[in-house]
């Protein structure tokens, strides 16, 4: 999106230097290696970088302007907007790109199944729409910002932005600079409530998905959406979604309109006007969460004029993100599933459910811990144990609260020889190469940070 000057000027309160040389509009960028000749560069810093330092080679690649927070790193004779800060000038500078956007914006957020929902909603929408959709999982400042402003009206007709949160009031600032039209709010759980400060501080953050007035879609299983709907602004307008084991369970959301469910792994039920329609679907991928995740993107196309039936075609080429339950075979023949992208309570026991349904001759599960979550972390490192008790034959427990899933893992009655505690991810990848078969299949799942993708490694050959 090319932004007038005067609007960008105005957006961030810049200070504009050497004015008779500056564009008409921009068009912004922050990497130097992908600038083209007539752009803007607006610095940015990181933890490793200043883009200050940088004003230099994106003048020599032909940038036409710099915005900086730095009066002292302008280049002499180039057109330049000093702001207060760079960071908050990117988002700014979205919002007015976001302004001027002629189509739907859709926002989605939760804590956990928000790029899943993404990429199943972005190929949903494509039957009808040219689709502008976030990068993989670049859901912060930065990323949003950059899909705000990569936005074209001639080439996008729908946008959908992926919006995550690590501190309170996170999802506020992304709000404010997307103004999304559509909320998609996947679930309210317990991922970064040490960093949040508490569960509630958690769900007010989540819940400033809808602070620009955006229409809601709410998983009609959470608890905090059920809670807080009547408050939103419009909530007449709210769609629902569920993902339920059978038709039998939908009587228990009777009182929500409309609904778009997905029962089973092959049946799409939508409840619309009084009316209700089943669909024949097939669902390329296991497990209830991410059947959860389907119906969120099948409800919001529905918010954007998309009848179910257009979608049922669509769906069975769904498939999902890398890192998501991807089934890897070893060459000695072991079969892996490697789900840890990365970790909460509430994923690692979807993703164990969905592993306890597998046809495997034993079920073992690596289990890592999970980060960030506070005075709670005991309780739910025990509660996650406890569940992977009833769905795997052998655990391995590894991590900084190892012990915790190990102690809910017996008190669920798995026999401690079958709880092995591995001390790093070498330990494990080690005890699968001895004990482990063809017949088997495991699964990897934890926290990022425990870099479980070395297992995997280190089984290859």
């Amino acid at each position: 999106m090319r932004l007038p000057l005067d609007a960008a000027v105005a957006a961030t309160g810049a200070t504009l230097l050497d004015e008779d040389r500056a564009p008409a509009s921009l068009r912004v960028g922050t990497d130097t290696r992908s600038l083209e000749s007539g752009d803007t560069f607006l610095a940015l810093r990181g933890e490793r970088f200043d883009g200050h330092d940088f004003a230099g080679e994106a003048v020599r690649r032909g940038a036409a302007m710099l915005v900086v927070d730095d009066a002292a790193a302008r280049i002499p004779g180039v057109a330049t907007l000093v702001v207060a800060r760079t960071d908050r000038a990117y988002l700014q500078l979205a919002r007015v790109a976001a302004q001027m956007f002629d189509g739907p914006i859709v926002a989605i957020t939760g804590s956990s199944g928000k790029t899943t929902t993404k990429d199943f909603l972005a190929e949903l929408c494509r039957v009808r729409y040219r689709v502008a959709a976030s990068i993989k999982n670049e859901n912060n400042e930065i990323g949003v910002g950059k899909l705000l402003l990569s936005l074209s009206n001639e080439e996008h007709d729908v946008a959908i932005v992926e919006m995550g949160a690590r501190h309170y009031g996170d999802i506020a600032v992304l709000v404010e600079a997307a103004l999304p039209a559509i909320g998609i709010l996947t679930n309210v759980a317990d991922a970064h409530v040490e960093i949040m400060g508490s569960r509630e501080r958690l769900a007010e953050t989540k819940w400033a998905l809808f602070g620009s007035g955006a229409r809601a879609v709410l998983n009609a299983n959470d608890e905090v959406s059920r809670k807080r709907a009547p408050s939103l602004r419009h909530p007449e307008g709210t769609r629902w979604f569920v993902a339920v084991p059978g038709t039998a369970q939908l009587a228990a959301y009777a009182d929500l309109e409309p609904l778009a469910a997905v029962a089973g792994d092959d049946l799409l039920v939508v409840r619309e006007g009084g009316a209700t329609q089943e669909f024949a679907i097939a669902c390329a991928f296991p497990g209830l969460h991410n059947r959860a995740n389907l119906a969120a993107a099948i409800a919001a196309a529905g918010a954007l004029r998309i009848a179910p039936e257009e979608l049922v075609a669509a769906i069975a080429r769904l498939a999902l993100p890398q890192g998501r339950y991807d089934r890897i075979t070893i060459e000695s023949g072991l079969r892996l599933i490697f789900d840890a992208y990365n970790a909460n309570a509430s994923g690692m026991i979807a993703a164990l459910d969905a592993f306890a349904s597998e046809d495997a001759a034993r079920k073992i599960a690596v289990l890592a811990s999970m980060a960030e979550l506070g005075e709670e972390a005991q309780t739910l490192h025990e509660r996650v144990g406890e569940h992977a008790a009833a769905a795997v034959d052998v655990l391995l427990v590894s991590g900084d609260f190892a012990a915790a899933l190990a102690r809910g893992a017996r008190r669920a009655g798995l026999d401690a020889s079958r709880i092995v505690p591995v001390e790093d991810n070498s330990q494990a990848a080690a005890w699968l190469r001895a004990n482990a078969n063809g017949q088997d299949l495991v699964l990897l799942k934890g926290s990022r940070k425990y870099r479980m993708e070395e297992i995997v490694e280190e089984l290859q050959p």
